[in-house]
């Protein structure tokens, strides 16, 4: 019996994946710009078994809808928007197991000093920290960002993965393992032979020099990633451990995880290495007619306009001139591929503009179970079956309310089955919560294979 693993996927706004569901009477999100609202969801889903809280994270507004900020700034649509990296070290001293997977660009950041900053995480949370890592979709990103507009599509994975190799090399070969040594009687804190310049010069990125810190427990965060597009699926094959894939048809999905496994294996990585979480929303009762009475409940509090703002700021499109009986046409974007070919290559439907607000409004763009614990545990089960991933990453329409519902309903269904593992007695790094043999990357990941031209020591290279 295959067991899941779940995460709670989640982000530092009012609105997340469900547009309008903030004023639901059950939510507390309006809470979202304080500590304490975030410890405590920590808290309970850690209590709920997930294994890890992933937040999802944008570096600017949506504003394609209307051509204009204002409908994200009026529905909250995922505005304001806190910095998820800041509060991660408060929110592990707050909890014992559970991890925290945070997104960070590679387009928009520094590598030298966004290593330091994982690096720092990996240590503060005693190596339960992830990085999502992401291209980013936005123009008003790049333009905030001093840039005349995004990347090409394309381009910025190309980039990327110049990327990775500048954050592997500062990760897995800038500082041995026993560098540390802190030997008052020598007087020597740091052994300056075993910290090296990582020498890299390449097209889009110039690092010359060391490490600025000491590797953590897991010295490379579990790598995330979350690309559907073919280049994307393609990063995924030669960076991630872990994949977020989001379908609103197992049968898809499943074409997608066996494809990406076969790749894997070609790349020479072992296939069942990287594991799959599958994007869900949950509306949890204790009978089935008490969980649609709630379903109708949130469907009376969707925001159309904003869930028509949450789309453009996806694909790049502005629906905002159309009729809501329009079809959704077929286009191409620099944003985020995947989200928009769900709408327009699906072979299935033709998604009209009121197709699409009334998809979106719970739960953005997985699927939606509804149920009591028995049955919203019967279709997880019919999802994995089909699919072959190895979690799920839960998204809450009204927060926390259905986190806390999780807890309380799904969390006993599945133990009742033996699906959800138990936890190791003792904290353990997040990339073994997830599988892994141990703290750090498989030997088969192309980090442990990178090559530092002249290892140069610190000593030499700080002379020069």
């Amino acid at each position: 019996m295959n067991t899941m693993i779940f995460n709670a996927f989640d982000m530092l706004v009012p609105v997340h994946q469900s547009p309008g569901l903030w004023r639901h009477p059950d939510s507390r999100i309006t809470e979202f710009d304080t500590l304490e609202y975030w410890t405590e969801l920590s808290r309970t889903v850690e209590d709920a078994g997930f294994s890890c809280l992933f937040l999802a994270d944008v570096p600017g507004i949506y504003d394609v809808y209307g051509d204009s900020a204002e409908a994200a700034a009026r529905g909250g649509v995922q505005y304001p928007l806190l910095d998820p990296q800041v509060i991660v070290p408060a929110l592990a001293a707050a909890t014992t197991h559970l991890g925290f997977g945070v997104t960070a660009s590679v387009t928009y950041e520094a590598p030298y000093l966004l290593a330091r900053r994982f690096a720092t995480l990996d240590h503060l949370t005693g190596g339960r920290i992830a990085w999502n890592i992401v291209t980013s979709y936005q123009d008003s990103a790049a333009r905030n960002l001093g840039m005349q507009g995004q990347i090409p599509h394309d381009e910025r994975y190309d980039r990327a993965d110049e990327y990775m190799e500048v954050m592997y090399r500062l990760f897995e070969h800038s500082v041995e393992d026993d560098a540390v040594v802190a030997d008052a009687e020598r007087g020597v804190f740091v052994d300056p032979e075993k910290v090296h310049p990582v020498a890299h010069e390449g097209r889009w990125f110039s690092v010359p020099g060391e490490m600025l810190t000491h590797p953590g427990p897991q010295r490379t965060p579990l790598l995330f990633q979350a690309g559907s597009s073919s280049r994307g699926q393609q990063f995924a094959v030669d960076h991630a451990e872990a994949i977020f894939v989001i379908s609103s048809r197992p049968e898809k999905l499943a074409q997608q995880v066996t494809a990406t496994r076969e790749a894997l294996a070609a790349a020479g990585r072992a296939p069942e290495s990287v594991q799959f979480f599958a994007m869900v929303t949950i509306v949890v009762a204790e009978t089935e007619d008490q969980a649609q009475d709630r379903l109708q409940e949130y469907r009376e509090h969707v925001d159309t306009e904003a869930a028509l703002t949450l789309f453009g700021g996806w694909t790049g499109v502005d629906l905002s001139g159309l009729q809501e009986d329009d079809v959704i046409a077929d286009v191409q974007t620099e944003a985020n591929q995947s989200a928009l070919a769900m709408f327009t290559k699906d072979p299935t439907q033709r998604w009209t503009v009121r197709d699409a607000a009334e998809f979106i409004s719970i739960g953005g763009r997985g699927p939606l179970i509804v149920g009591n614990p028995t049955q919203v545990v019967d279709e997880l089960e019919r999802w994995q079956q089909i699919t072959g991933v190895d979690g799920f990453n839960v998204s809450a329409a009204v927060r926390p309310a259905d986190f806390e519902r999780f807890r309380d309903l799904v969390t006993p269904e599945l133990h009742r089955r033996g699906l959800l593992a138990e936890r190791p007695h003792e904290p353990v790094t997040l990339r073994e919560q997830l599988g892994g043999a141990g703290p750090h990357l498989a030997e088969d990941h192309p980090a442990r294979r990178a090559e530092i031209p002249a290892a140069t020591p610190a000593g030499e290279a700080l002379a020069r």
